[in-house]
C-alpha cells in the first residue's frame, strides 16, 4: 500500500502533541517494519523544516531529523501540473488540493491526515491515522493492499 502523509501527522511525533502523539507514532513504526510505503510531499519538508527549527534553533538538529524522514519515507516531487489542477479542484485549501493532486498523479492509495474534513473532495480515500492504523491490519482479515 502507497500513503501519503500530512504534515500534521510528522509534526504530532516530532513535537509529541497530545493526545494524537501515539496514533501517529505507530504510523512510524509501521513505516520502520515496510507494512506500508510512505511518502511525504516536498513541500511538506519545507514546513517541517520551518516546524522543527523553530522549536531546535539549529540547522544541525533540524537537518538531522530530516535524514531520520527520509529514511522512513520517500518524497514526491510537486509539479506544474499538480498546481494546475489544483487551482481547478472543487477543494477548498489550495495546498491540501496539490497534496491530492501529486497522491492521484503518482497512484498512491490514500492519504493520512487528522484533518480529514479538509480532504472531503477527494478522489481517493482519506484516513484519520487512527482509521489508518485499525485499517492496516484489522483483526482476523488480510491487510490492506
Amino acid at each position: 500500500m502507497r500513503v501519503l502523509l500530512d504534515t500534521c501527522v510528522i509534526i504530532d511525533v516530532l513535537q509529541n502533541r497530545q493526545p494524537f502523539a501515539a496514533d501517529a507514532q505507530a504510523i512510524f513504526l509501521a513505516a520502520a517494519n515496510r507494512q506500508f510505503d510512505g511518502f511525504l510531499t516536498a513541500n511538506c519538508m519545507t514546513d517541517i523544516y520551518y516546524l522543527t527549527h523553530q522549536k531546535t534553533h539549529s540547522d544541525k538538529e533540524t537537518r538531522q531529523v530530516l535524514n531520520k524522514l527520509l529514511y522512513l519515507f520517500d518524497l514526491l516531487d510537486t509539479t506544474a501540473m499538480d498546481c494546475r489542477h489544483a487551482l481547478l479542484s472543487s477543494m477548498a485549501d489550495f495546498e491540501d488540493a496539490v497534496m491530492v493532486e501529486s497522491a492521484v498523479r503518482c497512484s498512491l492509495d490514500c492519504i493520512i491526515t487528522r484533518n480529514v474534513k479538509d480532504y472531503e473532495k477527494a478522489p481517493l480515500p482519506v484516513y484519520t491515522p487512527g482509521e489508518f492504523l485499525e485499517r492496516l491490519t484489522p483483526s482476523d482479515e488480510e491487510p490492506l493492499e
